[in-house]
């Protein structure tokens, strides 16, 4: 959580005022992070089950350790959980890279390779070793925290004009509607 797909999220919402957008994604990130990936790693810690690395890990882990503390329904329960998750990221994601392609180029051809390469790798990450996969996931959330990063020194000065903007027209009673020149910015989606 926090490496940087919240963005795709936030780029597909339609609002006046983009920090209307960022400050209801903070929300969402401080309830990914902090509540729910802070919530289970605190069930691991206290629920007496001792993880093993290649033996009891990942999944099996947090089912054996929410199976000590609630009964064995926690097993189906954290199946559940864990399988809505994973098919609501697939769509999820498979949305925000077929929106991107088609901003850059709506091209047919370059469509049907993306949906194509996109069904290969989820068959063959389905049929792949559980460390291999997480292992490729790491590289690529990693890569993409890196250009996120960049992206943030890049346009912080920017994204700061645009909150003072923001609390400025908030302070004044007023609705916050975006536009570009009242922070220096041309050529945006908001006019």
């Amino acid at each position: 959580a926090g490496m940087g797909s919240a963005p795709n999220a936030s780029a597909s919402a339609d609002v006046d005022h983009p920090v209307t957008q960022g400050l209801v994604q903070v929300i969402s990130v401080f309830i990914d992070t902090l509540l729910i990936c802070s919530s289970t790693a605190m069930m691991l810690l206290v629920s007496g089950v001792q993880g093993e690395s290649g033996v009891l890990d990942g999944i099996p882990y947090v089912q054996a350790a929410i199976q000590a503390n609630v009964g064995s329904w926690g097993i189906h329960f954290i199946t559940f959980s864990i399988f809505a998750f994973a098919f609501s990221s697939l769509i999820g994601n498979y949305y925000y890279a077929e929106s991107n392609i088609l901003f850059i180029k709506d091209n047919k051809l370059l469509l049907n390779v993306f949906r194509a390469t996109c069904c290969a790798a989820v068959f063959l990450g389905a049929q792949a070793d559980f460390g291999l996969v997480w292992n490729i996931a790491d590289i690529t959330m990693g890569a993409m925290a890196i250009v996120n990063i960049i992206a943030i020194f890049l346009l912080g000065g920017i994204a700061m004009k645009a909150l003072k903007d923001y609390e400025i027209q908030r302070k004044n009673g007023k609705r916050p509607v975006f536009k570009g020149e009242n922070i220096g910015v041309k050529d945006t989606m908001w006019k």
